[in-house]
């Protein structure tokens, strides 16, 4: 039995009746985040494809919104009624190991296992020297601009620096009607990461020496830059009501010019927006050249209360075979974790993946720290209000978040 795409709600319900089919020898329940509409169809296919090469075991996918994926495990685990296996995102896996939710691999990572990743993304998943979590999403951040707008404007190449960036956007400006320079995001998951593409170009830490990086001159310099954005009308106006998928949609329908995500919303302008001429550059560099992009892996983990970890664990080999986890990264448009996938030519011929690969040696991840949740919301709600008041009020509402930020990492 598989479940098909749905609600917290119901699938609070269906927690509970699966967890008696959890009890049943043989049956894998794994709880998958949904990325894209393709998730759904691609798990249930290898969970079929699994099965018929494991007869006796049975695999059942519940695929879960995103933005629903940790209030659900939260209440699941509380329940005593979560999964064997699920996605999460690997900020959450301290917490969870702290908590002695999730089990260790070692006893089943093997060295050829261990080999068919590529390191930089297996290594925020290993604690204390133990394998919690396997990579099953990885991504990157870049910059995409729409070569119409800048030709329009005058420009003739993607901008390497802030102050490049800050003279393109007067000029698309200029242009005059509704198609704003920069799409900003200030509103839910990853407003404060993009406020950190900024920070990290001036050469800000998001903590450093157990300290938050919100109250440091790199922080006070990136805010200012960002309000001087919007406060000149090159970005959207209302940033805070703009999701990440809220910009990608504007970038797609031509509204901005640039816009920074992942490297799947190259995909999604080939299937929705196909006439549409961009390009993907690194992120603009800080005046002293600094830049960075944020890596971002997503694992999935076996809990330790799983009756059926053997099982479990056959199932994640089979999904991180180099022929799985290809099929996986074509329909959501990761990039590769694995080695040998990289090799395939979707990614060594792909001039898009090509540019967010060649950022991976500066990218940067979220701090494996308890608490993290919490520091980046109270990040994000002082982004919000800087974005949404008086230049006047920056220093003292970051020094403010700063001092919560220490707080949490203290009482920690």
């Amino acid at each position: 039995m598989t479940f098909g795409r749905t609600n917290l709600l119901l699938l609070a319900g269906a927690g509970l009746l699966a967890l008696g089919a959890a009890a049943q020898a043989g049956t894998v329940r794994v709880t998958i985040a949904e990325y894209s509409k393709g998730t759904g169809p691609y798990f249930e296919a290898a969970a079929k494809a699994f099965e018929a090469a494991n007869p006796g075991t049975k695999i059942q996918i519940e695929v879960v919104p995103w933005d629903n994926l940790q209030q659900k495990l939260t209440t699941d685990i509380s329940a005593g009624a979560n999964a064997d296996l699920s996605i999460i995102g690997t900020r959450w896996l301290l917490d969870y190991v702290s908590q002695g939710v999730v089990a260790p691999l070692d006893g089943y990572v093997t060295p050829e296992f261990k080999a068919r990743f590529i390191d930089t993304f297996l290594s925020p998943s290993v604690m204390d020297g133990k394998v919690y979590g396997l990579p099953i999403a990885a991504s990157a951040r870049a910059m995409y601009y729409n070569k119409d707008i800048f030709a329009k404007a005058g420009i003739a190449e993607p901008p390497k620096t802030w102050a490049e960036f800050q003279a393109d956007a007067a000029k698309i400006k200029a242009l005059g009607g509704e198609t704003y320079a920069f799409g900003l995001q200030g509103k839910e998951i990853e407003t404060d990461v993009y406020f950190y593409y900024g920070m990290w170009s001036y050469g800000g830490e998001i903590v450093k020496d157990g300290k938050s990086g919100l109250s440091g001159p790199a922080a006070l310099d990136a805010a200012k830059l960002y309000k001087s954005f919007i406060d000149g009308g090159l970005t959207q106006p209302g940033v805070t009501s703009y999701s990440r998928e809220d910009v990608q949609n504007l970038f797609k329908q031509g509204k901005v010019a640039t816009v920074i995500t992942a490297p799947f919303l190259s995909g999604q302008i080939k299937k929705e927006a196909p006439n549409l001429k961009y390009g993907v550059a690194p992120i603009p560099a800080g005046p002293n050249g600094d830049q960075g992009t944020y890596g971002v892996t997503d694992s999935i983990v076996l809990f330790d209360n799983s009756k059926v970890k053997d099982e479990a664990w056959k199932f994640l080999d089979f999904l991180f075979t180099t022929e799985q986890r290809t099929a996986f990264d074509k329909v959501e448009g990761f990039l590769p974790v694995n080695a040998k996938e990289a090799a395939d030519p979707m990614f060594a011929d792909d001039p898009d993946l090509k540019v967010f690969a060649s950022l991976l040696p500066k990218a940067r991840f979220a701090p494996v720290i308890p608490g993290w949740e919490e520091i980046a919301q109270e990040t994000s709600n002082a982004l919000q209000k800087i974005y949404l008041g008086k230049p006047d009020d920056i220093e003292a509402t970051l020094k403010d978040a700063a001092a919560k930020a220490d707080a949490v990492l203290t009482k920690k």
